[in-house]
């Protein structure tokens, strides 16, 4: 499947924007695979002393993004398989802040991040790759509103693109 198949019932406003930074060129199991290894290439390339910079004060390093990207990514991972599996329990929101605050991403280094990246979205792939073409249809409730497993899918890479394209345009 891929992302021009998605209706706009199958997520929230909200996600819109990550929907519409995922290409239409690949298949959403191509597209998690290949999205991780061009983020992993760019992050690689990003000079050292860049890692721990702010573009502001209160905004986030480098390494804090990363390490919210995996949060985000294990979240809405999580929620793919509760409505996949017709989990039908409405999910909370998460404050991303808090995760952010408490997971200490700036104390780990670049490539622990980054293995760790690699972890959860093979993780990530192997749940896709388990979740057959009705599934993909099925819909939930998190943070007050409709999803569909496969536009987690989705978010999931947007969510990467976007925070790719912030790095690129704040902190490089």
């Amino acid at each position: 499947m891929k992302v021009s198949q998605l209706q706009t019932s199958d997520y929230a406003p909200f996600y819109r924007n990550y929907i519409a930074q995922v290409s239409d060129e690949f298949t959403l199991i191509e597209e998690l695979e290949i999205s991780l290894h061009r983020f992993i290439k760019f992050v690689q390339d990003i000079p050292l002393d860049k890692f721990d910079y702010r573009y502001e004060e209160s905004k986030w390093t480098i390494k804090d993004i990363i390490q919210h990207i995996i949060d985000a990514e294990r979240v809405f991972s999580y929620r793919a398989l509760r409505f996949a599996r017709n989990d039908a329990t409405e999910l909370p929101g998460f404050e991303e802040n808090h995760y952010v605050n408490e997971a200490n991403g700036n104390q780990r280094s670049i490539m622990e991040l980054l293995t760790e990246l690699s972890a959860v979205r093979h993780s990530t792939l192997y749940l896709f790759k388990s979740i057959n073409k009705d599934q993909l249809l099925n819909t939930g409730i998190a943070s007050n509103n409709p999803m569909s497993v496969r536009a987690l899918g989705f978010v999931i890479i947007g969510h990467q693109n976007h925070h790719q394209r912030i790095f690129e345009e704040r902190y490089l």
